[in-house]
């Protein structure tokens, strides 16, 4: 990213959105949203899905090949939307035509193509962002914020816990055909919570499980990190889970401290508890975009919110919080999950270096 390129505040960055799918949509209209940026073209390589896509959000410039739209289109960032297969060959064509990257979770296959994509990216000097939104869900932030100042003293035990019934794959069927399905979609989100709030992980262990028989992948993990700050924290999460209140999408967290504990329970109920036995209870209900819509409002905000950071970075010159090479630590947890599940063992997960 060249800094003075956007150095002026009433610049708007042109951006290109690549992927027309399901979750783009929400992308698209956060984008709308927000005054310093305007998606310019669409790419997709399903025509019909192109035009309808078009259409609804009136972009004129439509391409089916990621190289003619930078060859025609002077754009500042690519906002990638497709499926991760497709992420090398995007994410390193936005690079060579010098344009930022925002990419999709999670943005590569293995550890050894989020390696090149990240030196990629620095060799060309444009930044790598990924769209790990959930840690820019509004509560999320109000219970990070409440660690970094001390609310509740040292943290030694958390749990990030987002179990439900939702039937995920009536929007994106294409999740029933995943080998790997809850850690690498949902699992990647609740972990890079985890580190948001605790920070890197020493070392993982997990138990993976498949309820619903009709899809390939697991459906349900339980994992246990040990934190470098001494935290030990374990995550889970479940699309098997059947409740009479489904709380879906939100993720409920709890944390102890060694002055306190915090607990985040459904419907942005968040209780802070102190060591005389007190109690403090905070509505951290959101402010919802006006284009959100039930159930999907929690991720919707997290998108916008995450897009608002961005652009506002770009202008100060700043990194993102999920920039190539702090996400790559996700993505290692990820991996280790599996390998831990696999070879039924503590495992200690790769760190970008």
């Amino acid at each position: 990213m060249n800094d003075a390129q956007y150095s002026n505040d009433t610049t708007v960055l042109r951006g290109a959105l690549v992927g027309c799918g399901f979750f783009a949509a929400n992308q698209m209209r956060a984008w709308q949203d927000l005054p310093g940026a305007e998606i310019v073209a669409l790419c997709d390589r399903d025509a019909g899905r192109l035009s309808a896509f078009g259409d609804t959000f009136g972009i004129e410039h439509r391409f089916d090949d990621i190289e003619t739209l930078l060859t025609q289109m002077a754009v500042d960032f690519v906002d990638i939307a497709a499926p991760t297969p497709a992420h090398e060959m995007l994410v390193t064509a936005a690079a060579r035509y010098g344009a930022d990257v925002i990419c999709q979770k999670p943005f590569a296959g293995s550890l050894e193509t989020a390696r090149r994509l990240i030196e990629t990216c620095r060799e060309r000097g444009v930044s790598l962002t990924v769209h790990e939104n959930f840690r820019w869900q509004h509560a999320v932030r109000r219970v990070a914020e409440l660690i970094a100042q001390g609310r509740i003293g040292r943290p030694f035990f958390g749990r990030i816990s987002y179990r439900s019934g939702f039937d995920v794959f009536a929007n994106q069927p294409y999740l029933a055909d995943l080998p790997r399905f809850i850690i690498q979609d949902l699992g990647i989100h609740t972990l890079d919570m985890a580190r948001a709030l605790f920070g890197d992980v020493e070392r993982l262990s997990c138990e993976t499980g498949r309820v619903n028989l009709k899809i390939r992948g697991e459906d349900t993990a339980t994992m246990m990190l040990r934190h470098e700050c001494g935290c030990v924290s374990v995550v889970d999460c479940s699309y098997a889970t059947t409740l009479a209140n489904d709380p879906f999408p939100q993720s409920l967290i709890e944390v102890d401290g060694d002055r306190g504990s915090l607990r985040l329970s459904a419907n942005f109920r968040l209780t802070i508890h102190a060591p005389d036995g007190g109690a403090t209870i905070e509505d951290v209900t959101p402010h919802w975009p006006s284009w959100s819509e039930a159930p999907w409002r929690v991720i919707q905000q997290s998108v916008l919110a995450l897009q608002e950071d961005w652009i506002d970075r770009c202008r100060s010159g700043g990194e993102a919080p999920t920039c190539g090479r702090d996400n790559f630590n996700t993505l290692a947890l990820v991996d280790a999950a599996y390998r831990s599940a696999d070879e039924e063992a503590v495992v200690v997960p790769a760190r970008w270096q």
